[in-house]
This record gives structure tokens, C-alpha cells and sequence, in this order.
């Protein structure tokens, strides 16, 4: 898939996410490109644009290992339960060194999952998963 269609796929599983929690469940949705080792944003949105990109390293730190392993396939995901407030709640693999970072700047995600919804906030989560299993996210080189 281009990154303009898992642009779409991203909004529409977070208007789907937020409507079965009744609340916002992540506020930044954020696609980067590891090639080389080197993190580049392809798409951000959210409330913290130049914040996200330049406080990126320390807000990945919950995450790091297992972001930069390599041991996670297309549709896989994380999650970090302690993460607070910038420090980033999730990753989603997009495609062949692209991940969708997915985050609360003020919730964390053990306070998102105390909640009832977040069961079927899930729902979305994982279908988008499968839609990025099913087709992976394409950088033009």
C-alpha cells in the first residue's frame, strides 16, 4: 500500500478507536521510515509536531529494543504499559522498516487499559494490523 492509503487506513482506525472508547485513546499517530538505522517521519498527527520530531529519541526509550530489533514482522505490534506522557505507548510494524508510532501525550497506556472500552477499542487496532500484514506499507526509494 502507498502512504497515502495507510494514511486513510490510520484515520479511519482512529476515529473507530476513539468511538468505541467515548475518549481519545492515542492523540499521536506517527509513521517512520528506519532505513539505515535513520528514523525519518513520513507522516505525523497530532499536537506536537517539532516537539515529537526532535524529542524522538528519549520518547522511544520504553520501546528502543524492541523498535529496533528487527524481530518483528509486518502487522506485528508493542505496547509499553508504563509509558507517561510523551514517552511513546506503542509501535505498529507498517511495512519493511516502517513503524506507526502510536501514542497519548498525557494518558498512559496502563491508565488507557484500566477502562472497560479499551476492549473494543482494540478491535480496529488489530484490523489494522491485518491490513498492513495483508499489504504492507511501500516507501519509493
Amino acid at each position: 500500500m502507498t502512504l497515502e492509503q495507510a494514511k486513510q487506513h490510520i484515520q479511519r482506525c482512529a476515529e473507530r478507536m476513539n468511538a468505541a472508547y467515548h475518549d481519545i485513546v492515542f492523540d499521536e499517530w506517527a509513521l517512520i521510515s528506519f532505513m539505515e538505522r535513520r528514523g525519518t517521519l513520513l507522516s505525523y498527527t497530532g499536537p506536537r509536531r517539532e516537539e515529537f520530531q526532535k524529542n524522538f529519541a528519549a520518547d522511544i526509550k520504553d520501546l528502543r529494543v524492541e523498535l529496533l530489533s528487527n524481530t518483528h514482522g509486518v502487522g506485528d505490534f508493542e505496547f509499553a504499559r508504563q509509558a507517561v506522557g510523551t514517552k511513546v505507548e506503542a509501535f505498529l510494524v507498517a511495512g519493511l522498516g516502517v513503524y506507526l508510532i502510536c501514542n497519548h501525550t498525557r494518558r498512559s497506556m496502563d491508565e488507557i487499559t484500566k477502562s472497560p472500552l479499551w476492549l473494543n477499542a482494540q478491535i480496529p487496532f488489530v484490523e489494522l494490523s491485518d491490513q498492513f500484514r495483508a499489504d504492507r506499507v511501500v516507501i519509493p526509494a
